[in-house]
């Protein structure tokens, strides 16, 4: 068969692609990246929180370490008991709480230095203990 000269042909000149993207594949992009973009900022914000954290946790364990510290130099016996006094360090407003116990060998005693920061009260950040001879 051969075709006739009144058959229909095909129009290519309407068929023709369009080059670039659809507006769906836009939005699909767009969510995307912001999704990525909401990720990386979220990772970012996390660093910034735990290094606040691990500075804070450094200076209460310095606060800590200083209390424990001028006792060994002193040479004190301390008298078993608790007592709080503020431990600044820097700008960071810490309260100690310092615990002397008794030990079972009545020549040495445990002391036990406790950090919290007092814009969060509830809040022990480091504990320290070190045992003390008697200094007679």
């Amino acid at each position: 068969m051969h075709p006739t000269p009144y058959a229909r042909k095909p129009r290519t000149s309407h068929l023709r692609w369009m080059s670039g993207f659809t507006l769906l594949e836009v939005l699909v992009a767009l969510v995307i990246v912001g999704t990525a973009l909401a990720a990386s900022l979220r990772a970012v914000g996390s660093l910034t929180q735990n290094s606040s954290d691990l500075r804070a946790a450094m200076m209460a364990t310095w606060s800590a370490e200083n209390r424990l510290t001028q006792i060994r130099l002193a040479h004190e016996w301390p008298a078993i008991g608790k007592r709080e006094f503020a431990c600044p360090q820097g700008e960071l407003p810490f309260r100690c709480d310092e615990q002397i116990l008794s030990t079972p060998n009545p020549s040495f005693r445990r002391v036990e230095v406790s950090v919290m920061d007092e814009r969060s009260p509830g809040r022990k950040i480091i504990t320290l203990s070190q045992v003390v001879p008697n200094a007679l």
